[in-house]
Parts: C-alpha cells; sequence; structure tokens
C-alpha cells in the first residue's frame, strides 16, 4: 500500500486504485493499528482520483544519517582532506556509533514538482538521493518514501563543522511521492537511481542498491531514538551510496529525479 498526502484527505493507493482516508496526517501515521485501518478504507464507495501531491509530511522532523555507504564516505574524506577532517568520515564509518543530523523541518521540505535550492554562498551542490524511514513516535518503521539530501559540499568539504549551514537551508530537502506502508525491511536488491537533466538532456545518472548500505534502518533507528523523543513521529534519510563526479554542480534550472523500486520518483527542478 502506499500512502499519498494532498491538499485535502491523505490518499490510499492499493491495487492502482485510490481511496480516501478520513483522518488528519499526523494522528494517521501515528496509529497503532495502521495498516488494519487503511486496510478497512479499501471498499468500492470510497474510490477517488489522485490529485495534488504533496510532501508526505504533516509536523515531523526530517533527520539524516551520513557516511553509511563507501562511496560517500570516499568523497566526503576526499572534500575535506584540506581542512584536516579527512579521516573523521572513515573513522565514522567504522565506528559502532553512527552520524546522524537534523536536516530539515516541515516547512522547509519541498514535494513532488516543487523545486529544491542551491545556496547562493556556495559553488559545488550536489543532491543525494536516499531512501527515507518513515517512522512513528514509538520508534517503530511504518514504511519508506524517497529522501533528497541537497548538499553544499564546497561548505561541507571546508571545516566539519560547517555541515549544518551546508545541509540545513530553506527547500534542501525533498521527499515524496508517497509512504510506502511496509513494516518489513526492503530487500537488499531494492535499487535507487538517480537522473540529472540540463536543458532536457542527462548530465549525470547513477544507481546502487541497498545491499551497500553498511548500517540497518533498525540499528539507525535505535541510535536516532536514544535520549530523544519525536511526539509527531520523524523521518530519517539513510545515506547516499551515489555521488557525482567532483567537476559536477548543480545549476538552476536543473531537473532531479531519483527512484527507488517499489516506491515511484521524486522529481524536482533545481531553482
Amino acid at each position: 500500500m502506499k500512502l499519498y498526502r494532498t491538499s485535502k484527505d491523505p490518499i490510499l493507493e492499493s491495487n492502482q486504485r485510490y481511496y480516501r482516508v478520513s483522518s488528519d496526517w499526523d494522528a494517521l501515521i501515528n496509529r497503532g493499528d495502521l495498516i488494519d485501518y487503511l486496510t478497512s478504507q479499501i471498499a468500492p464507495g470510497n474510490e477517488t482520483e489522485l490529485d495534488s501531491v504533496l510532501a508526505p509530511i504533516g509536523s515531523q522532523e526530517v533527520w539524516a544519517a551520513g557516511v553509511t555507504y563507501y562511496r560517500s564516505r570516499t568523497a566526503r574524506m576526499e572534500e575535506s582532506q584540506q581542512a584536516g577532517g579527512g579521516n573523521f568520515y572513515d573513522r565514522v564509518y567504522n565506528a559502532e556509533r553512527p552520524e546522524l543530523f537534523f536536516k530539515s523541518s516541515a516547512h522547509r521540505v519541498a514535494g513532488p514538482g516543487e523545486s529544491v535550492r542551491i545556496r547562493k554562498d556556495s559553488k559545488w551542490n550536489v543532491p543525494e538521493p536516499e531512501l527515507t524511514l518513515a517512522i512513528n513516535s514509538k520508534g517503530e518503521i511504518i514504511g519508506y518514501t524517497i529522501g533528497n539530501d541537497m548538499s553544499s559540499r564546497d561548505i561541507e568539504g571546508e571545516n566539519p563543522l560547517y555541515l549544518p549551514q551546508a545541509k540545513v537551508y530553506d527547500r534542501s530537502c525533498a521527499l515524496g511521492p508517497c509512504i510506502l506502508i511496509d513494516r518489513e525491511l526492503l530487500a537488499g536488491s531494492t535499487e535507487i537511481r538517480i537522473r540529472l537533466e540540463r536543458n532536457e538532456e542527462a548530465v549525470f545518472q547513477g544507481s546502487t542498491t541497498l545491499a551497500q548500505l553498511k548500517r540497518s534502518p533498525s540499528e539507525l533507528v535505535e541510535f536516532l531514538f536514544r535520549d530523544n523523543s519525536f511526539p509527531q513521529g520523524c523521518f530519517l534519510l539513510t545515506g547516499t551510496g551515489i555521488v557525482p563526479p567532483d567537476d559536477f554542480t548543480l545549476q538552476s534550472g536543473d531537473r532531479i529525479e531519483i527512484s527507488i523500486e517499489g516506491i515511484g520518483t521524486l522529481a524536482n527542478m533545481v531553482d
């Protein structure tokens, strides 16, 4: 089942049909009987059309995990080497404790078809395609969506302490198009793909699989919820295994398409 947030009621997709769900978004995703309740909404008289899809987030915070793929470890070591932080990321990759950081409040998140931004004071910007966990207030993974962790690599590489400025700004995060409701972990063979277009031509494409993710989703969630509470639940981006070459930077007008098997495609333009 897939759950969409719209300008009206949430919409449930099941077997390529859509059903209206009469519920507040925050209350809905924190229901203890979520799957049973959604199943009860699948009825002929409740069918509807899907339109005006928004980012699947209400009052939740968005957090992110870093250095969870070997490719990300290598890229961040290279970008921060001159600042003396090169070995930080290798140590994090091999440490018991993961890197976790606050990424976005709901008002900074772009939804499907909306624009993401690049910082005006940065010259090296990239998207980071990531499987994103939807987590309820009890710390249970209720499903999955697609996340784009926009990053200013020159600011991040200048000094590791600048990470919040490189990661957290208006429209620096995109989520969508839906939440795949499933308490089971996705298979390691699940593929994540990205396509970047400029003037309607591909300028970069890449892919990876969840088998390359070093830390399990449940491990990341356990660390996130240590001495931390999320009354409305939260989202957790699990890191990226796809990094464009060092000579690439996003430009205004570029199109970003991120696809994950079973979830769909999140598409955004760059302001």
